[in-house]
């Protein structure tokens, strides 16, 4: 069975930073896509980046483009998010999911994990 577990979620100001992890287990994820995505109350999901799990290729919102860092360490099976200089419009659920093909596209990412919160006060 598949899980994947987000942790590292917070309070934090303006400015400040958190590293947000993914542990992934169940499956082998060669090949796989991993990606963030983040979903603010009365707000779609959106894609904030992702990882190819084997080349470690990235892609990255450009909302997020410079402040945010993907990454991921084989051996533990997790993936990372790392977030400097947060905004306040960073403030949102984050969750991490696991694709068969790359994409930004949430529909086509196959598991999902449970949300960490991230909220960033002004």
């Amino acid at each position: 069975q598949v899980q994947m577990v987000e942790s590292g979620g917070g309070l934090v100001q303006a400015g400040g930073s958190l590293r947000l992890s993914c542990a992934a287990s169940g499956r082998t994820f060669s090949g796989y896509t991993m990606g963030w995505f983040r979903q603010a109350p009365g707000k779609e999901r959106e894609f904030v980046a992702c990882i190819m799990w084997s080349a470690g290729s990235t892609y990255y919102a450009d909302s997020v483009k410079g402040r945010f860092t993907i990454s991921r360490d084989n051996a533990k099976n997790t993936v990372y998010l790392q977030m400097n200089s947060l905004k306040p419009e960073d403030t949102a659920v984050y969750y991490c999911a696991a694709a068969r093909v790359w994409s930004f596209r949430p529909n086509l990412y196959d598991y999902w994990g449970q949300g960490t919160q991230v909220t960033v006060s002004s």
